[in-house]
Protein backbone atom coordinates (compact mmCIF):
# COMPACT_ATOMS: atom_id res chain seq x y z
CA UNK A 1 0.00 0.00 0.00
CA UNK A 2 1.30 3.29 -1.03
CA UNK A 3 2.09 5.85 1.62
CA UNK A 4 -0.85 8.46 0.20
CA UNK A 5 -3.38 5.65 0.58
CA UNK A 6 -1.93 4.88 4.21
CA UNK A 7 -2.13 7.96 5.06
CA UNK A 8 -5.65 8.50 4.37
CA UNK A 9 -7.37 5.37 6.05
CA UNK A 10 -7.77 6.64 9.54
CA UNK A 11 -9.89 9.51 7.85
CA UNK A 12 -11.75 7.08 5.66
CA UNK A 13 -12.10 4.74 8.37
CA UNK A 14 -13.83 7.15 10.62
CA UNK A 15 -17.10 7.40 8.47
CA UNK A 16 -20.08 6.03 7.91
CA UNK A 17 -20.40 2.29 8.13
CA UNK A 18 -20.84 1.28 4.51
CA UNK A 19 -17.35 3.39 3.61
CA UNK A 20 -15.56 1.87 6.22
CA UNK A 21 -16.52 -1.32 5.18
CA UNK A 22 -15.56 -0.54 1.46
CA UNK A 23 -12.25 0.70 2.65
CA UNK A 24 -11.89 -1.88 4.53
CA UNK A 25 -12.10 -4.36 1.46
CA UNK A 26 -10.98 -2.50 -1.37
CA UNK A 27 -7.71 -0.25 -0.02
CA UNK A 28 -6.72 -2.70 3.24
CA UNK A 29 -7.62 -5.88 1.73
CA UNK A 30 -9.83 -7.58 4.20
CA UNK A 31 -11.51 -10.53 3.96
CA UNK A 32 -14.95 -10.49 4.31
CA UNK A 33 -15.16 -12.95 6.95
CA UNK A 34 -12.91 -10.57 9.27
CA UNK A 35 -14.37 -9.92 12.16
CA UNK A 36 -13.73 -6.00 11.75
CA UNK A 37 -15.35 -6.58 8.03
CA UNK A 38 -18.12 -8.45 9.23
CA UNK A 39 -18.68 -5.69 12.02
CA UNK A 40 -19.00 -2.70 9.37
CA UNK A 41 -21.17 -4.75 7.46
CA UNK A 42 -23.54 -5.78 9.88
CA UNK A 43 -23.49 -1.59 10.98
CA UNK A 44 -24.41 -0.80 7.37
CA UNK A 45 -27.35 -2.66 7.46
CA UNK A 46 -28.89 -0.57 9.84
CA UNK A 47 -27.67 2.42 8.72
CA UNK A 48 -30.59 4.67 8.29
CA UNK A 49 -30.18 5.96 4.80
CA UNK A 50 -29.27 1.96 3.99
CA UNK A 51 -32.09 0.28 5.46
CA UNK A 52 -34.20 3.40 3.87
CA UNK A 53 -33.08 2.32 0.37
CA UNK A 54 -33.62 -1.50 0.91
CA UNK A 55 -36.91 -0.75 2.34
CA UNK A 56 -38.05 1.36 -0.95
CA UNK A 57 -36.21 -1.04 -3.14
CA UNK A 58 -38.65 -3.94 -1.44
CA UNK A 59 -41.30 -2.11 -4.16
CA UNK A 60 -39.31 -3.15 -7.24
CA UNK A 61 -39.69 -2.18 -9.72
CA UNK A 62 -41.60 0.88 -8.39
CA UNK A 63 -41.70 4.39 -10.42
CA UNK A 64 -41.79 4.04 -14.18
CA UNK A 65 -38.71 4.42 -16.12
CA UNK A 66 -38.85 7.64 -17.82
CA UNK A 67 -35.02 8.83 -18.87
CA UNK A 68 -32.02 6.43 -17.95
CA UNK A 69 -30.22 9.51 -16.84
CA UNK A 70 -32.74 10.05 -14.06
CA UNK A 71 -30.83 9.52 -10.70
CA UNK A 72 -33.29 8.66 -8.48
CA UNK A 73 -34.88 5.64 -9.86
CA UNK A 74 -34.85 2.28 -8.55
CA UNK A 75 -32.18 1.08 -10.98
CA UNK A 76 -29.79 3.56 -9.56
CA UNK A 77 -30.83 3.05 -5.93
CA UNK A 78 -30.41 -0.57 -6.84
CA UNK A 79 -27.14 -0.44 -8.82
CA UNK A 80 -25.96 1.91 -4.97
CA UNK A 81 -26.64 -0.94 -3.45
CA UNK A 82 -24.65 -3.71 -5.04
CA UNK A 83 -21.67 -1.42 -5.11
CA UNK A 84 -21.41 -0.78 -1.64
CA UNK A 85 -21.79 -4.83 -1.38
CA UNK A 86 -24.85 -5.92 -0.04
CA UNK A 87 -25.86 -9.86 -0.45
CA UNK A 88 -28.74 -11.67 -1.04
CA UNK A 89 -28.52 -13.34 2.57
CA UNK A 90 -30.33 -10.26 4.31
CA UNK A 91 -34.15 -10.63 4.19
CA UNK A 92 -34.61 -7.33 2.42
CA UNK A 93 -32.12 -7.95 -0.43
CA UNK A 94 -33.52 -11.50 -1.17
CA UNK A 95 -36.95 -9.92 -1.36
CA UNK A 96 -35.45 -7.50 -4.11
CA UNK A 97 -34.01 -10.62 -5.98
CA UNK A 98 -36.92 -12.27 -5.63
CA UNK A 99 -39.53 -9.28 -7.01
CA UNK A 100 -36.94 -8.58 -9.93
CA UNK A 101 -36.77 -12.11 -10.98
CA UNK A 102 -40.55 -11.97 -12.05
CA UNK A 103 -40.33 -10.26 -14.56
CA UNK A 104 -37.80 -11.57 -17.49
CA UNK A 105 -38.32 -11.12 -20.61
CA UNK A 106 -38.96 -14.22 -23.69
CA UNK A 107 -35.10 -13.86 -24.38
CA UNK A 108 -34.23 -14.38 -20.54
CA UNK A 109 -33.47 -10.59 -20.07
CA UNK A 110 -34.51 -9.05 -16.52
CA UNK A 111 -36.66 -6.07 -17.57
CA UNK A 112 -38.09 -2.76 -15.83
CA UNK A 113 -41.39 -0.96 -16.15
CA UNK A 114 -41.54 2.09 -18.41
CA UNK A 115 -44.02 3.85 -20.78
CA UNK A 116 -42.84 4.58 -24.44
CA UNK A 117 -44.77 7.27 -26.68
CA UNK A 118 -45.84 5.71 -29.29
CA UNK A 119 -43.72 8.32 -31.59
CA UNK A 120 -40.85 6.31 -30.42
CA UNK A 121 -41.52 3.06 -30.62
CA UNK A 122 -43.85 2.32 -27.60
CA UNK A 123 -47.12 1.42 -27.46
CA UNK A 124 -47.93 4.60 -24.92
CA UNK A 125 -49.31 1.99 -21.96
CA UNK A 126 -46.64 0.77 -19.09
CA UNK A 127 -44.90 -2.16 -19.86
CA UNK A 128 -41.91 -4.41 -19.20
CA UNK A 129 -39.44 -4.36 -21.60
CA UNK A 130 -35.51 -4.39 -21.39
CA UNK A 131 -33.16 -2.25 -22.83
CA UNK A 132 -29.34 -2.32 -23.35
CA UNK A 133 -28.68 0.55 -20.99
CA UNK A 134 -30.69 -1.14 -18.18
CA UNK A 135 -30.48 -4.86 -18.74
CA UNK A 136 -26.80 -5.21 -17.63
CA UNK A 137 -27.11 -2.90 -14.53
CA UNK A 138 -30.04 -4.77 -13.00
CA UNK A 139 -28.06 -8.41 -14.25
CA UNK A 140 -25.25 -6.81 -12.60
CA UNK A 141 -26.63 -5.89 -9.02
CA UNK A 142 -27.82 -9.48 -8.95
CA UNK A 143 -24.33 -10.69 -9.45
CA UNK A 144 -23.22 -8.61 -6.83
CA UNK A 145 -25.97 -9.61 -4.86
CA UNK A 146 -24.33 -13.01 -4.75
CA UNK A 147 -26.46 -14.87 -7.01
CA UNK A 148 -24.35 -14.95 -10.01
CA UNK A 149 -24.71 -18.57 -10.62
CA UNK A 150 -28.41 -19.07 -10.87
CA UNK A 151 -29.30 -20.17 -14.62
CA UNK A 152 -31.65 -17.47 -14.92
CA UNK A 153 -28.72 -14.88 -14.61
CA UNK A 154 -26.51 -16.79 -16.93
CA UNK A 155 -29.17 -17.05 -19.23
CA UNK A 156 -29.69 -13.51 -19.70
CA UNK A 157 -25.67 -12.76 -19.56
CA UNK A 158 -24.91 -14.91 -22.63
CA UNK A 159 -28.05 -13.12 -24.16
CA UNK A 160 -26.81 -9.90 -23.54
CA UNK A 161 -22.99 -10.89 -24.85
CA UNK A 162 -24.68 -12.14 -27.94
CA UNK A 163 -25.86 -8.67 -28.77
CA UNK A 164 -21.83 -7.03 -29.34
CA UNK A 165 -20.72 -6.01 -32.62
CA UNK A 166 -17.87 -5.72 -34.17
CA UNK A 167 -17.20 -2.69 -33.09
CA UNK A 168 -18.87 -3.19 -29.44
CA UNK A 169 -22.38 -3.07 -28.20
CA UNK A 170 -25.05 -1.16 -29.84
CA UNK A 171 -28.24 0.30 -29.14
CA UNK A 172 -30.13 -2.68 -28.03
CA UNK A 173 -33.69 -2.78 -27.01
CA UNK A 174 -36.88 -5.41 -26.58
CA UNK A 175 -38.59 -6.61 -29.80
CA UNK A 176 -41.53 -5.55 -28.47
CA UNK A 177 -40.16 -1.70 -28.73
CA UNK A 178 -39.82 -2.31 -32.08
CA UNK A 179 -37.64 0.06 -34.26
CA UNK A 180 -37.08 2.33 -31.24
CA UNK A 181 -33.42 3.43 -30.10
CA UNK A 182 -31.58 6.10 -28.85
CA UNK A 183 -30.30 9.16 -30.60
CA UNK A 184 -27.33 8.40 -32.97
CA UNK A 185 -26.09 6.62 -35.97
CA UNK A 186 -27.06 3.13 -35.65
CA UNK A 187 -23.77 1.82 -36.78
CA UNK A 188 -22.56 3.57 -33.79
CA UNK A 189 -21.69 1.65 -30.79
CA UNK A 190 -23.35 3.00 -27.97
CA UNK A 191 -21.08 4.47 -25.27
CA UNK A 192 -22.93 3.86 -21.82
CA UNK A 193 -23.96 0.27 -23.12
CA UNK A 194 -20.68 -0.78 -23.69
CA UNK A 195 -19.67 0.50 -20.42
CA UNK A 196 -22.45 -1.23 -18.26
CA UNK A 197 -21.42 -4.29 -20.17
CA UNK A 198 -18.41 -4.38 -19.29
CA UNK A 199 -19.12 -3.47 -15.39
CA UNK A 200 -21.40 -6.53 -15.61
CA UNK A 201 -18.57 -9.07 -17.10
CA UNK A 202 -15.54 -7.60 -14.74
CA UNK A 203 -17.69 -9.64 -12.58
CA UNK A 204 -16.44 -12.93 -14.01
CA UNK A 205 -12.78 -13.08 -14.02
CA UNK A 206 -12.93 -16.35 -16.11
CA UNK A 207 -14.58 -13.72 -19.00
CA UNK A 208 -12.27 -11.03 -18.67
CA UNK A 209 -9.99 -12.14 -21.39
CA UNK A 210 -12.48 -13.18 -23.89
CA UNK A 211 -13.04 -11.58 -27.52
CA UNK A 212 -16.02 -9.79 -26.71
CA UNK A 213 -14.57 -7.68 -23.26
CA UNK A 214 -11.36 -6.97 -24.98
CA UNK A 215 -13.64 -5.35 -28.21
CA UNK A 216 -15.53 -3.72 -25.73
CA UNK A 217 -13.08 -1.92 -23.81
CA UNK A 218 -11.38 -1.14 -26.91
CA UNK A 219 -14.48 0.67 -28.09
CA UNK A 220 -14.36 2.48 -24.82
CA UNK A 221 -10.34 3.49 -25.13
CA UNK A 222 -11.12 4.36 -28.67
CA UNK A 223 -13.56 6.85 -27.46
CA UNK A 224 -11.33 8.48 -25.54
CA UNK A 225 -8.70 8.59 -28.00
CA UNK A 226 -11.45 9.87 -30.77
CA UNK A 227 -13.41 12.38 -27.63
CA UNK A 228 -12.45 15.52 -29.74
CA UNK A 229 -14.20 13.87 -32.56
CA UNK A 230 -16.69 11.68 -32.07
CA UNK A 231 -19.99 11.83 -29.41
CA UNK A 232 -22.17 8.49 -30.21
CA UNK A 233 -25.57 8.46 -29.49
CA UNK A 234 -24.61 12.19 -28.00
CA UNK A 235 -22.15 10.65 -25.52
CA UNK A 236 -19.25 13.25 -25.31
CA UNK A 237 -16.14 12.65 -23.28
CA UNK A 238 -15.39 16.61 -22.35
CA UNK A 239 -16.23 18.82 -19.63
CA UNK A 240 -19.04 17.22 -17.80
CA UNK A 241 -17.25 13.75 -18.52
CA UNK A 242 -14.16 14.73 -16.60
CA UNK A 243 -16.05 15.81 -13.25
CA UNK A 244 -16.41 13.80 -10.40
CA UNK A 245 -19.51 12.78 -8.88
CA UNK A 246 -21.19 9.91 -7.17
CA UNK A 247 -22.86 7.55 -7.07
CA UNK A 248 -21.67 5.69 -10.56
CA UNK A 249 -24.81 6.41 -12.15
CA UNK A 250 -23.98 8.00 -15.74
CA UNK A 251 -21.10 8.00 -18.12
CA UNK A 252 -18.27 9.82 -16.80
CA UNK A 253 -14.76 9.35 -16.20
CA UNK A 254 -15.01 8.13 -12.71
CA UNK A 255 -17.59 5.66 -13.94
CA UNK A 256 -15.40 4.40 -16.98
CA UNK A 257 -12.11 4.21 -15.30
CA UNK A 258 -13.78 1.79 -12.44
CA UNK A 259 -15.04 -0.35 -14.96
CA UNK A 260 -11.88 -0.40 -16.75
CA UNK A 261 -9.65 -1.32 -14.41
CA UNK A 262 -11.23 -3.95 -12.66
CA UNK A 263 -9.24 -5.71 -16.14
CA UNK A 264 -5.48 -6.03 -15.63
CA UNK A 265 -4.60 -6.66 -18.94
CA UNK A 266 -5.31 -3.33 -20.04
CA UNK A 267 -3.74 -1.11 -16.67
CA UNK A 268 -0.75 -0.65 -19.10
CA UNK A 269 -2.20 0.99 -21.83
CA UNK A 270 -1.82 4.53 -22.45
CA UNK A 271 -5.31 5.84 -23.15
CA UNK A 272 -6.39 4.44 -19.62
CA UNK A 273 -3.43 5.83 -18.26
CA UNK A 274 -4.13 9.37 -19.64
CA UNK A 275 -7.62 9.06 -18.02
CA UNK A 276 -5.74 7.93 -14.66
CA UNK A 277 -3.62 10.58 -14.92
CA UNK A 278 -6.66 13.44 -14.89
CA UNK A 279 -8.30 11.45 -11.89
CA UNK A 280 -4.60 12.36 -10.17
CA UNK A 281 -4.65 15.64 -10.86
CA UNK A 282 -7.69 16.46 -9.33
CA UNK A 283 -6.30 15.53 -5.89
CA UNK A 284 -6.40 18.08 -3.07
CA UNK A 285 -3.06 18.79 -1.19
CA UNK A 286 -3.93 16.06 1.31
CA UNK A 287 -4.83 13.26 -1.12
CA UNK A 288 -8.53 13.86 -0.65
CA UNK A 289 -10.97 13.99 -3.68
CA UNK A 290 -14.01 16.45 -3.74
CA UNK A 291 -17.08 16.04 -5.75
CA UNK A 292 -17.28 18.35 -8.60
CA UNK A 293 -20.75 17.55 -9.78
CA UNK A 294 -23.59 16.61 -7.81
CA UNK A 295 -26.67 14.28 -8.88
CA UNK A 296 -29.49 16.40 -6.55
CA UNK A 297 -31.22 12.97 -6.00
CA UNK A 298 -28.46 12.25 -3.74
CA UNK A 299 -27.97 15.57 -2.06
CA UNK A 300 -28.02 14.63 1.26
CA UNK A 301 -25.26 11.73 1.04
CA UNK A 302 -21.69 12.85 1.79
CA UNK A 303 -20.96 13.06 -1.79
CA UNK A 304 -23.59 15.27 -2.71
CA UNK A 305 -21.90 18.27 -2.54
CA UNK A 306 -19.51 20.62 -4.10
CA UNK A 307 -17.35 22.10 -1.03
CA UNK A 308 -15.47 19.45 0.77
CA UNK A 309 -13.78 16.27 0.27
CA UNK A 310 -15.67 13.17 -0.05
CA UNK A 311 -14.60 9.87 1.41
CA UNK A 312 -16.75 7.93 -0.99
CA UNK A 313 -15.56 9.68 -4.46
CA UNK A 314 -11.90 9.66 -2.61
CA UNK A 315 -12.14 5.67 -1.62
CA UNK A 316 -13.35 5.21 -5.49
CA UNK A 317 -10.08 7.17 -6.92
CA UNK A 318 -7.53 5.87 -4.52
CA UNK A 319 -9.47 2.42 -5.64
CA UNK A 320 -8.49 2.82 -9.38
CA UNK A 321 -4.78 3.87 -8.92
CA UNK A 322 -4.16 0.63 -6.32
CA UNK A 323 -5.28 -1.18 -9.27
CA UNK A 324 -3.48 0.98 -11.52
CA UNK A 325 -0.43 0.85 -9.32
CA UNK A 326 -0.33 -2.98 -10.10
CA UNK A 327 0.60 -3.76 -12.99
CA UNK A 328 3.77 -1.14 -12.40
Amino acid sequence: MNEEITSLIPWLMDSEPWIEYRTRIDLLGQPEDHPEVEKAYHALLSFPPISSLISELSEWPGPILKSHKKAGHFLHKLGFLADIGLRSDHPGVEEIVRRISEHRSPEGVFQVLVNINPRYGGSGEDEFVWMLCDAPLVTYALVKFGVGEKQEIQESLEFLIELQRENGWPCAVSSQLGKFRGPGSKADPCPYANLVMLQLLAQFPSKHNDPEVRRGVETMLSLWDQRHEKRPYLFAMGTDFAKLKAPLIWYDILHVADVLTQFPWVLRDQRLQQMIGVLRGKAGQDGKYTPESVWMDWKGWEFGQKKVPSKWITLMVQRILKRSEAAI
